[in-house]
């Protein structure tokens, strides 16, 4: 590949990858051409692209910004997989694909611009924004449905003893 076709391909993923700080690395060298198209179009339903890249393109292209540190994991045949969804989304939707085709690797992957490359079946394994935000309300509401509650019982008996003082009182 020439030199002018490089830097060309270089400034088109740099380009491409400007403003994303979320990017899983997989190999899917062993899928073949049906399944890689039908795993494209999954994902794309779903927000998420799939790029194979040039290494070597894809190592001068990342360099400087805050998906540099996925250098490491560009080895052999690799994809770049982002997309709308959170990082741990895609990772679990890889995932899936990797449980149902053995010959996906998945490598690692990069959360929110964190230098610390994490491995994507870990990624897969976090809880995603919407369950998180489901346990925080859930955590938010606790106390005060508990203090309800007490609330509530405590009233109740007090009305119980209330009622049967004024039964005691109407009887006599």
């Amino acid at each position: 590949m020439s030199k002018p076709v490089k830097d060309l391909m270089t400034s088109e993923i740099r380009t491409q990858y400007e403003g994303i700080d979320s990017v899983c690395v997989i190999d899917i060298s062993g899928l073949d051409a049906i399944n890689t198209n039908l795993m494209r179009g999954e994902l794309k339903k779903q927000n998420i692209r799939m790029q194979v890249v040039k290494n070597s393109v894809a190592r001068r292209a990342l360099s400087g910004s805050v998906l540099e540190p996925l250098a490491k994991s560009l080895a052999g045949p690799c994809a770049l997989v982002y997309g709308e969804p959170a990082i741990t989304d895609i990772a679990k939707e890889l995932a899936k694909w990797a449980k149902m085709h053995k010959t996906i690797a998945l490598k690692t992957g990069i959360m929110e611009g964190d230098p610390d490359l994490l491995e994507v079946k870990d990624l897969s394994l976090m809880k995603g924004k919407t369950e998180l935000v489901g346990e925080i309300g859930m955590l938010v509401s606790s106390p005060g449905s508990n203090l309800a509650s007490q609330l509530g019982s405590s009233a109740g008996k007090i009305a119980g003893c209330l009622k049967a003082m004024i039964e005691k009182n109407e009887a006599a």
